[in-house]
């Protein structure tokens, strides 16, 4: 066991860069050329069919059975023209992850032949076995039935010769088993709820799309030395690890060459994901080291979701080909930065206006001002939901370190809008000019054409407007998207639609429209004021002012994750029909389970490498020591013996001191895991894993990590920091 770790950097050093061929085209040739895309639908639909496809993209209307069948013919036609063999309904169950269940096109028939077969039935439903995947209690184990849905707004695609069919997931008796299905309804939500208010400043807006682009961060780490770390196998992050003397404090690695074995990958990769569709864009190293992210272009939310579920297994799968494993942990290492996937979420029209750009005209910028400030609100109603959505054992980790945003939800909107937004609060809400003139309001400056450099961008704040989008940075980088995205274009939906009907109010008192909406503004700006902050989230001062706000700070998930059942976010959900409250509460005990299961597992882990690596290794370095130190006695005078014994008997000493505590918290930490085993309530023993367990991960580890400097290199068993971070 000792030299496995050797055996594994030898081998690390002595990897040979993959070369990776690529067809002699320009990417334009060959993006999406793997995805069923309007250009595919158009060569191999009807045109019946296609009319039919398009209309239940763009209108949501149902494609009736015949119909069905005809794209079944043609999606086959198409997937088998591109190697495909078997077909499978793709969907997000409440793992987090997605799912799948391959059928093989080809059936059997007279003669011993074969003939490919896929009708309008096997694309538009089917049933896979719902009893085990997470329920909340919605679903027994007995009860296996639950079904999957076609999702027509979301193109099918190829990937290792598997025609992948975007679906919905639910149970048989109706309940969503899925992220896609709560998300679509949330998506029709914001849509509607924004074209009410669009309405108000435009006629031609009769169709509103959340849009999303994110930010995946992410670290890579050779294979063999990967597998040589069963903490970083079976829990994604590293339990121990004494810091490397040199990490990211230089600052050399952000945005610096990307190395060559690194670039081979990421190469590899973006050509595998424009084949998809995937309109990757960005590449670059991140802050710490072996750290590195990928963007794309922004697209409609539902969409986007996918292409991120598809590209975190894109991206795993192609690493392997380069003996590389991607961690996607919110903090696989100690002492650096960790992962997070900002999501940059706006709305656009089909007028093709972002509704989040202040416009060139005081009619455009009013409308800009209504939703900008209706989505303050909406962020000051709900932040504790907020909060909850981003909640995870990684996460924790993260949230609150030198480059994350802490638990604290609040909003950052630059020094010119918060001007603005001051200056509205301030003034007589009967100065407000027609916003069909060329005034705003009188002895007020107007909104910036160009607002995105007007301010500076807010690396410490979860939430933040960067010029036409907001940035939620909060997100964790193993995450799936789909849970911040509902939340937000709910809440947000939720918030116009009270905007509306406040706006309405006044106008029936027989107030103009314009300055009904903007003495309802004016109300909404001082009603959300405690949201904005514009300072260092990480300071120790903004903690404080945040507690006089009245702002919460949940530092841990099981007290972040109240919010889903709290009667304000079930009656959120359920106004808006997006999930009911037997759906709300099966989430929350979903990510419980979810947090004391990840919890358990780390103990387990601990408490193994610990006693039957960590342990053994050091007491046979002590004894490697003691041997040595008798055998100076023979050989030596006693007053010569004495002081060159003396450091050695000190490192000696240090040892047993590291082991017992070691073993005592081990032996400790295992009987609080068992109180709190015994315990049945879900939230309970969420609880007890978070407050009696968790706490003696760290004392452990400070002190295997001693150890770490104290034993023997040849002998410590896994590789260390400056291997994994360092090893390219």
């Amino acid at each position: 066991m000792d030299n496995l770790r050797f055996r594994a950097l030898e081998l690390a050093m002595t990897r040979s860069q993959q070369l990776v061929k690529y067809p002699g085209q320009k990417a334009s040739e060959y993006f999406g050329e793997l995805t069923f895309n309007n250009a595919a639908m158009r060569e191999y639909l009807t045109e019946e069919a296609y009319t039919q496809v398009m209309n239940s993209i763009e209108k949501g209307e149902k494609i009736d059975r015949r119909i069905a069948d005809q794209v079944a013919a043609g999606i086959k036609a198409w997937a088998i023209s591109r190697g495909a063999t078997h077909y499978t309904h793709w969907f997000l169950p409440l793992t987090g992850a997605t799912a799948e269940k391959h059928d093989a096109f080809v059936d059997p028939v007279e003669g011993g032949k074969g003939i490919e077969k896929f009708r309008g039935s096997e694309l538009t439903q089917q049933e896979p076995d719902a009893s085990s995947f997470p329920s909340g209690g919605i679903r027994s184990t007995f009860e296996a039935r639950g079904y999957t849905a076609w999702d027509p707004t979301s193109p099918a695609f190829i990937t290792d010769r598997t025609l992948c069919i975007p679906t919905v997931f639910v149970s048989y008796t109706g309940e969503a088993l899925d992220f896609k299905t709560p998300l679509l309804k949330a998506i029709y939500t914001i849509d509607k709820a924004a074209v009410d208010v669009c309405q108000y400043f435009d006629k031609d807006i009769t169709k509103v799309f959340s849009t999303l682009g994110w930010e995946q961060e992410y670290f890579l780490v050779d294979s063999a030395l990967y597998q040589a770390r069963p903490d970083l196998v079976l829990t994604g992050r590293t339990l121990f690890g004494h810091s490397s003397a040199k990490d990211q404090q230089l600052e050399d690695h952000y945005f610096g060459t990307i190395p060559q074995r690194v670039l081979a990958f990421m190469q590899e990769f973006e050509y595998e994901a424009h084949r998809l569709g995937i309109p990757v864009k960005t590449r670059h190293n991140e802050v710490a080291p072996n750290q590195f992210e990928c963007a794309p272009v922004f697209e409609e939310v539902n969409l986007s979701i996918d292409h991120n579920q598809l590209m975190m297994h894109l991206i795993d799968k192609i690493a392997k080909r380069h003996n590389l494993t991607v961690l996607l942990h919110e903090k696989p290492f100690g002492g650096v930065n960790g992962s997070g996937k900002h999501n940059n979420w706006s709305l656009a029209t089909n007028t093709h206006e972002n509704l989040l750009s202040p416009g060139k005209t005081t009619k455009s910028n009013l409308r800009f001002l209504a939703f900008l400030v209706n989505i303050l609100k909406a962020v000051h109603e709900h932040a504790d939901l907020i909060r909850a959505v981003i909640a995870s054992p990684g996460n924790d980790h993260r949230l609150g370190a030198n480059e994350a945003p802490p638990a604290i939800i609040s909003v950052f909107i630059g020094a010119r809008l918060t001007q603005m937004l001051d200056a509205i609060e301030k003034a007589d809400s009967h100065v407000f000019i027609n916003s069909e003139t060329d005034g705003l309001l009188k002895d007020l400056p107007k909104i910036p054409e160009i607002l995105l450099d007007n301010t500076d961008r807010n690396r410490t704040s979860p939430f933040a407007f960067t010029g036409n989008k907001f940035e939620f940075r909060a997100v964790g980088s193993a995450q799936t998207c789909a849970p911040p995205m509902i939340v937000l274009n709910l809440i947000v939906a939720n918030q116009l639609r009270k905007f509306k009907l406040d706006v309405d109010a006044l106008i029936a008192k027989k107030e103009t429209k314009d300055q009904a909406i903007f003495q309802v503004i004016k109300r909404y700006i001082k009603e959300s004021k405690k949201i904005r902050f514009e300072g260092n989230n990480y300071s120790e001062e903004w903690v404080k002012e945040a507690t006089k706000r009245g702002l919460s700070n949940f530092k841990t998930t099981p007290e972040a994750l109240k919010a889903f059942v709290h009667k304000r976010t079930l009656e959120l959900f359920e106004s808006n029909h997006v999930l009911s409250k037997r759906e709300l509460e099966a989430r929350h005990e979903i990510r419980l389970e979810n947090y004391t299961k990840k919890v358990q597992i780390e103990s387990r882990v601990l408490g193994d490498l610990a006693g039957n690596h960590i342990i053994p290794v050091a007491i046979r370095y002590q004894n490697t020591l003691i041997e040595n130190v008798k055998g100076l006695k023979q050989v030596l005078d006693l007053k010569t013996y004495g002081k060159l014994s003396q450091n050695q008997m000190e490192t000696i000493t240090e040892i047993s001191e590291h082991v017992d505590k070691i073993k005592t918290y081990v032996n400790l930490m295992i009987e609080a895991r068992k109180d709190a085993n015994r315990l049945s309530e879900t939230e309970e023993k969420a609880f007890a894993y978070c407050e009696k367990v968790f706490p003696f991960f760290d004392r452990i580890r400070y002190h295997v990590d001693k150890l770490e400097l104290l034993v023997d290199d040849e002998l410590w068993p896994l590789p260390k920091y400056r291997e994994l971070l360092f090893t390219r």
